[in-house]
């Protein structure tokens, strides 16, 4: 008798719980790569090349400890493009009379695999992931009976938890969050670190070179591929970042530069995120530079927030809320994406330097993502699907599990305000004061109005007028609002007409914006 395990794409790990009782001599590992999964959005040249790459070198680790493998390739003239067509030829082959995994991370997928019990007419047995610090039956225990879901209660609870920068029961530093620490300008002539990238290797060219010619059309480049591919690669990522990424890390996180896509930010969450990294190795690294005094507390802080507290947090809103919070739309955003997301050609510099990364690394931080392409469409009132399926595709690191309440809770958000407490809308203002984006744009930061003016600023205040009823009454925006409230009605009316004029420009196929 026969177990097959499938291993699927973002399942790259060695305590992977589908193989915690493997039997050598009578059971075969599954991994699939399959079409299906490569064009379900238009994925980033480079993401495709990272899933596959990473994909094979994992195989090759798991034949090394002496289990069987079936591995079937994107280009074998008999991959049926499908996970469901692979796993059933495959359960013919090895005539299996049972199949095991661990629990899709995403809805879809689950879906689909929750079907094939009665489909193929055998036992599937699907394994909770334990590679996370909360499962999801532990989310849903913290959200039952909650009026209002706030990451940071859920951050403090996983602190105590699984203690983690505690001591005596008490926050290490005395404060649970650093926050406003970590909002510094880059000071000018600054010198940043030279980060660590990999060169591709024989199995990632032939990957690439395959990619080049099935996905070519795809958004993005692969000349600048560097991400890591093997578990061995993403530690030396890992140490690269705790030793001259993370102690600067706090204090510049929300920064932007010109050219400078990477700055102090970690580049760890595609690793993670694949499973060459646990979260639990990576918050347990930054802690122990932090107690060893080779990195300060709000960065140290800041950096485990992100693992630990978003990370965990927005998981556990996926899997609880789907698949009805696909459909979010609180703001009732109905614009398309303007075409420049896919081609970075528009006069707005910032955007332009946010897309031209995205392009050229499938990456941009994520203040990048939520103050640039996230503000522009929340401002712009972009649908959010559509917004949603673009960050799906562009970026090495988007699973939707994680990207999906990111971008409808946050950076649109779409839910209401079940994600954050706010709307992350800013005008120009905000983009000059942590970037140097604005110098040298054919837009004027400065100007308010007009056609010189950041599309940022009337955008921004367009959206305030336009959703008053809406969102006056949150606290958290009375300051906003009663700015607004000193407003004439005639530069109401302006800044909505500026607002509109550029709206309808954009609508154009974006002529001139």
């Amino acid at each position: 008798m026969t177990t097959l395990r499938l291993v699927l794409g973002d399942q790259l790990s060695a305590d992977l719980s589908a193989l915690t009782d493997i039997d050598p001599a009578r059971d075969v590992v599954l991994m699939l790569e399959v079409e299906q999964e490569c064009r379900h959005v238009p994925h980033h040249q480079q993401k495709i090349v990272l899933f596959l790459s990473a994909m094979r070198h994992f195989a090759d680790t798991l034949r090394a400890q002496g289990l069987r493998l079936d591995y079937v390739r994107l280009d074998d003239p008999a991959n049926t493009g499908s996970f469901a067509g692979e796993v059933e030829r495959a359960l013919i082959r090895h005539r299996a009379t049972r199949l095991v995994l661990t629990e899709p991370g995403e809805w879809r997928v689950q879906a689909l695999v929750e079907a094939w019990a009665h489909r193929f007419g055998l036992p599937v047995e699907i394994r909770a992931d334990e590679r996370f610090f909360a499962s999801r039956a532990r989310f849903r225990a913290w959200a039952k009976g909650r009026r209002v879901w706030r990451m940071e209660h859920f951050y403090r609870e996983m602190r105590r938890e699984h203690d983690v920068l505690m001591q005596d029961g008490a926050p290490v530093g005395g404060d649970w969050n650093f926050d406003a620490e970590n909002r510094k300008r880059l000071p000018r002539g600054v010198a940043l670190p030279a980060r660590r990238r990999f060169a591709p290797d024989g199995v990632t060219r032939e990957v690439m070179t395959l990619v080049a010619q099935r996905f070519g059309g795809h958004f993005g480049r692969l000349d600048d591929f560097g991400w890591p591919v093997t578990r061995d690669q993403a530690l030396e990522a890992l140490a690269d970042f705790i030793a001259h990424g993370l102690p600067r890390f706090g204090d510049y996180q929300d920064a932007m530069q010109t050219s400078a896509p990477f700055l102090y930010h970690s580049l760890l969450a595609p690793a993670l995120n694949l499973g060459l990294l646990s979260p639990r190795e990576v918050c347990a690294a930054a802690e122990a530079a932090y107690r060893a005094g080779r990195a300060p507390i709000n960065a140290v802080e800041g950096f485990i927030r992100q693992v630990l507290g978003w990370r965990e947090y927005v998981r556990g809103v996926y899997w609880t809320l789907m698949p009805g919070y696909a459909g979010a739309n609180a703001m009732h955003a109905d614009r398309p994406l303007p075409e420049f997301y896919w081609t970075g050609e528009t006069r707005m510099r910032c955007l332009r330097e946010a897309i031209a990364s995205t392009r050229d690394h499938a990456y941009s931080h994520h203040i990048q993502r939520l103050m640039l392409t996230g503000n522009f469409a929340l401002l712009a009132g972009v649908a959010p699907r559509e917004i949603e399926r673009w960050y799906l595709a562009v970026y090495a690191d988007a699973l939707e599990w994680v990207e999906m309440p990111n971008t409808l809770g946050m950076a649109v958000f779409a839910d209401g305000g079940h994600m954050a407490s706010k709307p992350y809308a800013a005008s120009g203002a905000y983009i000059k004061r942590m970037s140097d984006f604005c110098g040298g744009c054919a837009y004027e930061v400065e100007r308010k109005s007009g056609p010189a003016a950041c599309p940022f600023n009337y955008l921004y205040w367009a959206f305030l007028i336009r959703h008053h009823d809406q969102l006056a009454g949150n606290p958290r925006m009375a300051m906003p609002y009663s700015t607004l409230a000193g407003w004439s009605e005639s530069r109401k009316q302006t800044c909505l007409a500026d607002a509109d004029h550029f709206l309808a420009m954009l609508a154009g196929a974006g002529t001139g914006a």
